[in-house]
C-alpha cells in the first residue's frame, strides 16, 4: 500500500475517533479530544507498528495482535488515555507496557521524554529498534516489570499504564509526581475500568473511573513473563 493510502486512512481513523469520543462523551467526560492529541493520532505511522500482514488493517478502530498474546490498542484508546494524561510539552513520562511502541511514539509527540518498560524482552527490542528508526530520539525503552515502574527517573509527570491490574501498584503511585496524572485500566479480568489517578499538589491522590475496558493483565510479582 502507498504513502497516500496510509494518509487518507489516517484521516479516516481520526474521523471515526472523533465519532466515537462523541458518542462516549457522557461516560468519559471527553466528547472532543484536544486537537493536539487529534493531530499525533493523525501522524503517527500506526501501519510501522503492527506485523507487515496486518498493515492494510492498521487504521481500523480496533486492536490488533502483535504476538506473545498482545496487542497494539485500539485507536480510540489510545486517544483517550493520552487525552486523559493532559500531556505539556515538558512533561517526562513513564508507560509501562511498551509493546510494539505505538503509545510511545504518540506520546513522544506532545511530551519531553518518555520511558518505556516492557517485559517481553523481544517486544521490548522490537519496539526500541523500530522507535529509533523512525526518529523518535525522546523514547528509551528498557526490559523490566512494569509493576514497579522505573524508580531510576522518578518523579513523573504522567504515567500510562497499557495492562491491567486489580489494584493500582504501590511503586507506581510512589513515582507520580505531585500535581500527575496517571491512566491505568484496573479490576479484575472480566470487570476493568480505565482509572484515571491524579495527585494534588499537596500530594493527595485520588480516582476515577471513567469508562469499561478489556487490557492484557499486568505481570505482577511472581508472575511468569508472557504468560498472563
Amino acid at each position: 500500500m502507498d504513502k497516500d493510502a496510509f494518509e487518507t486512512l489516517r484521516e479516516e481513523m481520526v474521523e471515526e475517533i472523533a465519532a466515537e469520543a462523541a458518542v462516549t462523551g457522557s461516560h468519559t467526560g471527553r466528547a472532543v479530544f484536544s486537537a493536539a492529541v487529534m493531530k499525533v493520532l493523525g501522524a503517527v505511522p500506526r501501519h510501522e507498528f503492527v506485523p507487515v500482514e496486518l498493515q492494510p488493517y492498521a487504521y481500523l478502530n480496533r486492536p490488533l495482535p502483535i504476538g506473545f498474546e498482545k496487542t497494539v490498542s485500539q485507536p480510540y484508546i489510545v486517544a483517550l488515555m493520552t487525552d486523559l494524561l493532559e500531556l505539556e510539552a515538558a512533561d517526562v513520562v513513564l508507560e509501562v507496557g511498551a509493546g510494539a511502541g505505538y503509545q510511545a511514539a504518540v506520546a513522544a509527540q506532545l511530551a519531553q521524554r518518555v520511558y518505556s518498560i516492557e517485559i517481553i524482552e523481544e517486544l521490548a527490542t522490537g519496539a526500541e529498534r523500530r522507535l529509533g528508526r523512525l526518529g523518535y530520539a525522546n523514547v528509551e525503552v528498557r526490559v523490566g516489570n512494569g509493576y514497579y515502574g522505573w524508580a531510576e527517573h522518578a518523579p513523573y509527570d504522567k504515567i500510562i499504564v497499557t495492562a491491567a491490574c486489580e489494584l493500582i501498584p504501590p511503586a507506581l503511585l510512589g513515582q507520580l509526581k505531585a500535581g500527575g496524572r496517571m491512566v491505568i485500566p484496573t479490576g479484575i479480568p472480566d470487570k476493568q475500568a480505565l482509572t484515571l489517578v491524579e495527585r494534588s499538589r499537596a500530594g493527595r491522590l485520588s480516582t476515577h473511573d471513567v469508562l469499561p475496558v478489556r487490557f492484557s493483565e499486568l505481570e505482577e510479582p511472581g508472575a511468569v513473563a508472557g504468560l498472563a
